[in-house]
């Protein structure tokens, strides 16, 4: 007699203004602004709210919303009655219901991913990894991995694409456009999604030129950036093994119309967690004295770890220097 709440978007009480993703089991690390629209990230799931939530025991019922109102205002005397039986009767044994009558309303993500999803009591709390804190570490709750985050880098808390993201602490005016920013090193982990392709090499090929237009040739708004890609060579295309799977990466060097250009680099390997569908880690380093090392790119794969790998406690390890 139960309903889980559907996967999507909901209000993060630890952060206002800021909506967190419920796969329809956890909370994950995916956020994005809360009026922002949904063109970029997953797609809302057409489902009704989940039902209101009810007391067990012989007077309940499991209508659900499409109870009376008489029903639904006698509920909430009772669990009233009991809440106040539990505070003023010590020697009275109960359970304390943790929720709330929501009447529609969506769950809400706690601060410390600990809050019970507003729906009937078989549906399990949202748990966090022990690095979820860590500003060393980047949790990709969605995919079971993490990575590490390099001195001089970040974890910011909104982008403009709602995907897990990392990035160098400086930005700086972009060539070739006067309203937009750039970061000399970006790192991003997805799901790989709108795809038939299952061959992590195959989609490592394809996923290259994506990964490289968003980095240099245009922006999620259509803005012309770096004055555009020129060129581009392929220094890597192989086979690597990531968190303990095997995965494949290509790596591009590009010339741009403006500025030095850069390198990036499409890295895919299966999820260590679910139906192990793949997963696109994408890697944009500006060229130049500016960028950091290429050969980071490699330190980082190397440290990506599946969540609670207790060698490296997720994949905190020591401190990667840019």
């Amino acid at each position: 007699m139960s309903n889980a709440t559907p996967p999507g978007w909901y209000p993060d009480a630890a952060a206002p203004g800021t909506d967190r993703w419920w796969d329809g089991a956890a909370w994950t690390a995916h956020t994005r602004p809360a009026a922002a629209p949904q063109a970029f990230g997953p797609p809302e799931p057409v489902a009704t709210a989940p039902q209101d939530l009810r007391l067990p025991g012989p007077a309940a019922t499991a209508s659900g919303n499409g109870g009376t109102a008489a029903g639904r205002g006698a509920t909430r005397i009772v669990a009233l009655a009991v809440a106040g039986l539990i505070v003023v009767g010590a020697a009275v044994t109960g359970a304390a219901l943790l929720g709330r009558d929501d009447d529609g309303e969506r769950p809400e993500a706690g601060p410390s991913g600990s809050v019970t999803p507003t729906t009937v009591t078989d549906t399990p709390s949202p748990t966090g990894s022990p690095a979820e804190g860590d500003p060393k570490v980047l949790v990709d709750q969605l995919n079971g991995i993490t990575l590490p985050i390099p001195d001089g880098w970040e974890k910011p808390d909104r982008t403009v694409e709602p995907v897990l993201t990392m990035r160098t602490v400086n930005s700086y005016a972009c060539p070739g456009s006067s309203s937009d920013f750039c970061y000399h090193g970006t790192v991003t982990s997805r799901i790989a999604s709108a795809t038939d392709i299952t061959s992590a090499e195959e989609l490592a090929e394809h996923d290259i030129a994506t990964a490289a237009d968003g980095a240099y040739e245009k922006n999620l708004v259509g803005n012309r950036i770096h004055g555009g890609i020129v060129s581009h060579k392929v220094l890597d295309s192989a086979s690597v093994s990531v968190a303990g799977r095997a995965g494949y990466q290509v790596r591009w060097r590009v010339e741009t119309g403006k500025g030095p250009g850069g390198y990036v680099q499409s890295l895919v390997f299966p999820s260590t967690i679910g139906t192990e569908s793949l997963i696109i880690v994408r890697y944009a380093f500006d060229a130049g004295p500016d960028g950091p090392p290429l050969s980071l790119m490699d330190t980082i794969t190397k440290a990506i770890r599946p969540i609670g790998d207790s060698a490296t406690s997720g994949g905190a390890g020591s401190s990667i220097a840019p």
